[in-house]
């Protein structure tokens, strides 16, 4: 008499086989949380660097100094905000100026606030102040006249 095989798979085999799927659902779904995440952030910093952008443009615009060192504050149009201080410092150039602006980025939701700084130098005559420019400007041709005598 031989035996009759059986047909199917063994309880064994079928739990083998849905741990090992669970596993997969389970690695699956952890990717796929990562790259939302990561989709998120990227979109955030896109939009941070857009408002830097802008209130960089903002303080390059400014024919004022004064107005330009008062800084400001901007709403963002996803909720939230951007406040920027700026620091206006001379240089030995004439019109020519070393500007720091530090932005804090404020969330609409409770997220902590994200701080950046930019440093650039501009030039900028309407900040200049006439007497202190001819001054600069002075001292520079008289640099000249003595490099072309040597």
């Amino acid at each position: 008499m031989t035996r009759a095989t059986r047909a199917g798979f063994t309880l064994l085999e079928v739990l083998v086989s849905l741990a090992m799927v669970g596993v997969a659902a389970v690695v699956l779904g952890t990717a796929y949380v990562n790259v939302l995440f990561n989709y998120h952030a990227m979109q955030g910093r896109a939009a941070e660097e857009a408002d830097a952008t802008h209130v960089r443009g903002l303080v390059m615009a400014e024919p004022q100094r004064a107005v330009a060192e008062g800084g400001g504050r901007m709403e963002r149009p996803g909720g939230g905000s951007v406040r920027w201080e700026t620091r206006i410092e001379e240089t030995a150039q004439p019109d020519l100026f070393r500007v720091a602006v530090e932005m804090e980025f404020i969330p609409a939701t409770t997220a902590a606030p994200r701080a950046r700084r930019e440093e650039f130098l501009l030039l900028r005559p309407t900040w200049s102040d006439p007497e202190k420019r001819e001054a600069l400007r002075a001292a520079f041709r008289e640099k000249l006249e003595r490099r072309k005598r040597t």
